[in-house]
């Protein structure tokens, strides 16, 4: 049995489900504790300012729900995103970059190349790259 203390807890998070809302969808019906626990985080990033603008954060969720398959998180990440801004160009461009991840990723795993001679590459294309950059400047 919840104490008062945490029964006014959950009572607390249920009024700022609510406030922040409109109201609590069914989705938040979570036991006691976990409501209490979970809420703040979710809160922060889904609706507070972080290091990662919020439009950012929208497409990077898009991407993983379109890994994951996730119909629900899909439909949450675009609806965000294009509250924050998203364009239709960058709905697009972030359905090919979710493929792009996923594709290199079965390629080099088919392979079965070898993971330290990749991250050797990969610096050595950075240090290319970035001389690049700086011979533009």
């Amino acid at each position: 049995m919840a104490t008062t203390s945490e029964g006014d807890a959950v009572e607390r998070t249920r009024d700022d489900i609510e406030e922040t809302l409109g109201f609590v969808p069914g989705f938040w019906e979570l036991n006691d504790e976990d409501l209490v626990n979970e809420w703040p985080n979710f809160k922060r990033h889904a609706f507070e300012e972080t290091a990662i603008p919020p439009k950012y954060k929208e497409l990077i969720g898009l991407a993983i729900a379109a890994n994951i398959k996730c119909p629900y998180c899909q439909h949450f990440h675009k609806q965000a995103a294009k509250m924050h801004g998203a364009t239709d160009e960058e709905l697009r461009e972030i359905a090919f970059l979710s493929s792009w991840t996923a594709r290199y990723s079965a390629i080099i795993h088919g392979q079965d190349y070898d993971l330290d001679t990749f991250e050797d590459e990969v610096g050595q294309m950075a240090e290319h790259l970035e001389a690049q950059m700086s011979a533009d400047d």
